[in-house]
Parts: structure tokens; C-alpha cells; sequence
């Protein structure tokens, strides 16, 4: 006689900070409905040690539906290139598959957000939307279209690429790292703590008609083939995408350089560097789980951890906060208005040098540091943070103008870079330097500025040291603070 097999037991309830959620809509409550919970997945792509995707788990559960994963494939992105696109799918091919162990269903929507996603969650009555946080104005954008496209449908935003939300690390744009240094650090024995795991499906997913969408694997090559992307920038094959490979090369960097990273950092001659810009910049690893994973080290490299969290929290925090509170973070007019006066009035001196994007690109100036600065960049995607704030400056002392944004000589990509550096060195972002330093907007200018908050826009930067003598982290100080890893 068969007995009747037991139903599988509720998951425990996920816990989520509450500050880390804000509401986007003005519909707040979920109303339970067979499509559940759709996780709309952007900025962080992975699946542990995602506060965002972690939410919407904990409203599944408490609502008793289904959870689904989409991410949304638009046909550009900020003169993204195959090297671009490439290393994101290959980490999405990866999200995929460790999504499908767990029984969650997942979707590769093609289009515009604001087109696709409402499709998507019309044709399957999903309750609630939950999306990962991002500062930048096209993100901000979509989101918007999604809420006013879906009014009845609740959509919340978690941000779950800060250690410390940036909406509750401060209410304002910060003058620099020194302003927003204890805002952040004193929060932190609060927000640096460890993750759940993200626990399986306790069941099917309700919804036949999403099971039905979400049931064919997606053909990853395929996809790359259909991309009209420039292929002229080639992948890069000295990190390997995806989540394990980022966080092997986390547990690398900290076997290897990080006994190194204090004192070499700034050094474009030695290997001390984190490498893991990338995976933070494309959310396949979570700046949590690599702090975390640094901070475990302080009994034998208690200087470099002290670096590493002032370098990818303190500083990599301050750019999302610069660019979430400055409505102009990608032009000139972001910048303090002494620069923007400095750089008026130098327009039009003369130049000793003028270079050509052609030979801007082909690393084709008098200068041999420039040029090798340029060329890492070419070839591997990347520029040692030390180098970034003289590879800028250098681009607008040879450049005819100094507004990057209508200067013919540079490309979309150049012209983000020069930008966002140029506007955080010129309003001292990083060291908090309130006086003027005029020179340094003059395009004549080679002063090679250290404290680079542009850097830490792509993971760990060539910012200076903290000067862990007058910071305390909530009454401790760092170096104790820094002993107690979780």
C-alpha cells in the first residue's frame, strides 16, 4: 500500500535588512498570484551572496509563490563591445545552470526593459517585481518605464552592490572619502556580515506557462552570434568569467599579493593588485563576500586588509554615492565650479602637443608611459589604477578641447573614462581637498593625482592609504574591527 508522499517542508524565512529595500511604486503590498515573484537581475549577476535576488526569495516564502529569474539582454549598453558582452554571458551561462539546480526558473528576455520585462510579467500575472540597485541614469530610466508601465504591480529595489546601501550611508553627495569614510566604517560591523545561502525551490514553480517560457536552456552561442556588437575588440583571456572562477581568483589574490598589496598597490611594476574588478564590475562576485574574504587574513597581512577594505569599500562606495546624489556624474557640469571656471579659462592655450584618436589608440604619443598605459588597456582591458588619473590628464593636454563630450578626437568609451576621471580628480573627490588647485584643471597640468576615485570605479584603485590613526570603526579601531571577520 503506497503511502502518500509528505509535501516538502517551507524553506526558513530569509531575513533581508530592511534599509537595504526601498519601494519604487506606490503599490507596496504583494497580492499572491500563480507568476509570484519575478527577480529582475541587472547589475548583479550571480546567485549567492545576492541581497537582491536573497528579497525576493524572502517575499516568495512569505507569500507562498513561486520565484523566477529574468535578465534582459538590450541590444547596446555604453559602446559595450564583444569583450564586453562576451565576458557577461559566459558568467550568465553560469547563473543559468546553478539556477536550475535549485529548481528556480530562469529567462533571457531580449529588447528594452521597459518593453520586454512588462511583457513578460503581463503573460504571467507575476505579484511582485524585485530588481538590483544600480546609480546610473540609464538603469534608473528602465526602472521608472517598468513601474509606470506596471501601476498595479509592486517592484522593489535592493541594493545589493554596496556593503552599506547607499541611501542609508548617507543622504547626500559627499565631498570625498574623508566625509564619507565614517559614515560608512561605523556601519559596518552592522552591514559586513556573512550571507545565507540561497536555498532550492521547495517546489515546482506554480505558474505552467512560466515553467512552460523558462524550460528550454538557453543556446548561449546563439546568442553571441545574434549580437551586432563591434568584434573588433577582442575577449580577453587572462580572467576566466563567472562566479567561481571570481571567487578562486579572490582566494588567489589573498594566498599571493595580498601580504603585498599595502605597500605595492601603487607600484605599476609589481603584481600586487586585487584583479578582481571585473567580477565586481559585472556582479559576478559580491565586494561583501571578497571583503569578507580579505578580512579573514588580518592576523597575517593586517596592513594589506586595512588597504583593501578602504580601497573596495570606503572608495568604490563613494562612487556610487557620487553618482546616485550628482545628476551630471558623465559631464563636465559635475565637476566643482572653480574647475569648470579653470578649464574655461585655459581653453584656449596652446598646446604643445595634439594627438589624433588614431594615434591616441594606437599609443602613438612622445611619452613612453602614456603609451604603455595605453597599450595595457588595448590588450587587456584593463589600466593599473595608478595610472589612470596621468593617462586622463594626458588625454585632455593633447586633446583640442577640454570638454570630452563634443571632442571629435575621442570615441564613446575614451570619452566615459576621461570624463568620470576628469570630473572626480578636478573636484578633489577622493582626498577631500577643498582649495582650488588650479594647475591641475589647466590642460597644461602633468601632476599625477594619487588619490583616484575614478580608479575605484572598476574595483580596487590607486588611492591613497587611510589613515587608520583618526578613524574609528563604531569605537573600535580599524585594525580591530579588521581582527573580527566573520
Amino acid at each position: 500500500m503506497s503511502s502518500k508522499p509528505k509535501a516538502a517542508a517551507a524553506p526558513a524565512l530569509i531575513s533581508v535588512k530592511a534599509d537595504r529595500i526601498r519601494a519604487l511604486s506606490s503599490v507596496k503590498s504583494v497580492k499572491p498570484s500563480e507568476g509570484g515573484v519575478l527577480y529582475w537581475m541587472s547589475r548583479d549577476q550571480r546567485v549567492q551572496d545576492n541581497w537582491a535576488l536573497l528579497h525576493a526569495r524572502q517575499l516568495a516564502d512569505e507569500h507562498g509563490v513561486g520565484l523566477s529569474v529574468a535578465f534582459c539582454m538590450v541590444p547596446g549598453f555604453l559602446g559595450a563591445t564583444i569583450r564586453h558582452y562576451g565576458f557577461m554571458l559566459k558568467g550568465l551561462a553560469e547563473v543559468e545552470a546553478e539556477l536550475r539546480e535549485l529548481g528556480i526558473p530562469f529567462t533571457l528576455l531580449t529588447g528594452e526593459p521597459g518593453a520586454a520585462l512588462p511583457d513578460f510579467v503581463r503573460r504571467h500575472k507575476v505579484a511582485a517585481v524585485v530588481s538590483d540597485f544600480s546609480p546610473l541614469r540609464i538603469n534608473r530610466g528602465w526602472k521608472d518605464e517598468l513601474v509606470k508601465a506596471l501601476p498595479d504591480t509592486p517592484h522593489y529595489e535592493v541594493d545589493a552592490h554596496n556593503v552599506v546601501p547607499v541611501w542609508v550611508a548617507s543622504d547626500k553627495k559627499e565631498v570625498g572619502a574623508r566625509t564619507i569614510r565614517k559614515k560608512i566604517t561605523e556601519r559596518l560591523p552592522e552591514y559586513l556580515t556573512d550571507f545565507p545561502p540561497l536555498p532550492a525551490a521547495p517546489s515546482p514553480h506554480p505558474s505552467a506557462s512560466l515553467r512552460a517560457e523558462c524550460a528550454k536552456p538557453v543556446d548561449w552561442a546563439a546568442v553571441d552570434a545574434s549580437l551586432t556588437v563591434d568584434r573588433s575588440v577582442a575577449e580577453v583571456d587572462w580572467c576566466v568569467p563567472g562566479a567561481k572562477a571570481g571567487l578562486a581568483a579572490t582566494e588567489e589574490f589573498c594566498a599571493s599579493r595580498l601580504r603585498l598589496f599595502a605597500e605595492k598597490r601603487n607600484d605599476p611594476n609589481v603584481h600586487a593588485c586585487s584583479d578582481l574588478s571585473p567580477y565586481t564590475h559585472f556582479g559576478q562576485i559580491a565586494p561583501q563576500r571578497a571583503a569578507l574574504l580579505v578580512k579573514a587574513h588580518y592576523s597575517k597581512h593586517g596592513e594589506g586588509v586595512k588597504s583593501y577594505l578602504e580601497e573596495a569599500i570606503v572608495r568604490r562606495e563613494l562612487s556610487d554615492n557620487f553618482c546616485f546624489y550628482e545628476p551630471n556624474y558623465d559631464n563636465l557640469q559635475g565637476a566643482a565650479g572653480w574647475a569648470r571656471d579653470s578649464l574655461e579659462l585655459h581653453a584656449s592655450d596652446p598646446r604643445e602637443h595634439v594627438y589624433s584618436l588614431e594615434q591616441l589608440e594606437a599609443s602613438q604619443t612622445h611619452e613612453d608611459i602614456w603609451n604603455a598605459a595605453q597599450t595595457q588597456l588595448v590588450r587587456t582591458g584593463k589600466m593599473h589604477g595608478f595610472m589612470r588619473m596621468y593617462w586622463a590628464k594626458k588625454v585632455l593636454e593633447w586633446s583640442p578641447n577640454p570638454n570630452p563630450n563634443p571632442n571629435p578626437n575621442l570615441t564613446l568609451t575614451l570619452t566615459l573614462t576621461l570624463t568620470l576621471n576628469l570630473i572626480l580628480t578636478l573636484t578633489r573627490c577622493s582626498s577631500g581637498r577643498r582649495t582650488p588647485r588650479r594647475r591641475c584643471a589647466a590642460p597644461s597640468c602633468s601632476t599625477t593625482s594619487t588619490a583616484s576615485t575614478g580608479a575605484t570605479l572598476t574595483g580596487t584603485s590607486a588611492a591613497r592609504g587611510p589613515s587608520w590613526a583618526r578613524t574609528t570603526w563604531d569605537g573600535r579601531s580599524a585594525p580591530s574591527l579588521a581582527r573580527s571577520a566573520s
